[in-house]
């Protein structure tokens, strides 16, 4: 299904920030009508308010029966912005989430249990057209609303489904705020390399075009990452100096990001309680 398709309901975007934004510039690039397009946020950027010129309902009136509501708003907001959607619940249009932490069962009970909710776990690639989107529904998204939300989803990147919704929590550590952890190790093999002679602004930009590059590769690459490590360790080498100290069993990055990510999900599963 193209994501033009749907415009002909019309979409409504409830919080329309980094992410949100990301999401409807890849829905008009790819053919959605700004028209279709009803947007509800109570700061909106220069781009949106640009984006009126061109038909998108900005604060307008919403329509009566539209295709998809994307919620988009913080979490510790939700209570208080998804009532005044209620009336939109309990027939086919779908609600689909990205807000971390907020499960199915907040929206079943403002919207109704008979409500096509589709959870989802986007990450900020997403800004790039380069994000992964994990996605689980209710039992009332059906096949045609799994596909509806990957239309949509699939604007800004690549879409998974889940098994279950209890998944979300690990999705959540790993890739969700797994942007963070590469944006750290960038941040500290730039300063890493300073210490050892480099000037800084040289430093940061062999760190990140290091990371760019390494992340295509494994994901271009028939082989597994462990392969690609291989690949490029002689033994004897530097490489496998600098990873002698990096797998360490005990201290080593492992270990580390094992702790880090057990964190990232402890954290959600907190969130949703």
């Amino acid at each position: 299904m193209d994501v033009a398709e749907l415009g002909s309901r019309g979409l409504v975007l409830l919080g329309c920030g980094k992410m949100g934004s990301a999401m409807l510039a890849g829905w008009l690039t790819r053919g959605l009508s700004a028209s279709s397009v009803w947007v509800q946020d109570p700061k909106p950027s220069e781009w949106l308010i640009g984006l009126e010129k061109q038909g998108l309902r900005l604060n307008a009136s919403l329509p009566a029966k539209p295709a998809v509501v994307l919620v988009a708003v913080k979490p510790q907001m939700m209570e208080d912005a998804l009532p005044a959607l209620a009336g939109l619940g309990g027939g086919d249009t779908v609600f689909l989430s990205v807000a971390a932490g907020t499960p199915i069962a907040l929206f079943e009970r403002i919207l109704g249990a008979q409500t096509p909710i589709i959870r989802a776990m986007p990450n900020t690639p997403a800004a790039v057209g380069r994000g992964i989107t994990s996605l689980i529904g209710n039992a009332r998204a059906g096949e045609a609303q799994m596909q509806i939300a990957e239309a949509l989803l699939s604007a800004v990147g690549q879409t998974v489904r889940l098994d279950n919704e209890g998944q979300m929590d690990a999705v959540t550590a790993v890739s969700g705020s797994g942007p963070a952890y590469v944006f750290l190790l960038i941040e500290t093999l730039a300063a890493a390399g300073a210490e050892q002679g480099l000037p800084p602004e040289l430093a940061m930009k062999l760190a990140r075009a290091t990371v760019g590059g390494a992340g295509q590769l494994a994901e271009d690459a028939d082989e597994p990452p462990s392969q690609l490590r291989i690949n490029v360790t002689s033994p004897g080498g530097t490489t496998a100096a600098a990873l002698d100290i990096l797998m360490d069993a005990e201290t080593g990055f492992p270990a580390l990001l094992r702790r880090a990510v057990a964190a990232a999900a402890e954290r959600s599963r907190e969130l949703g309680r």
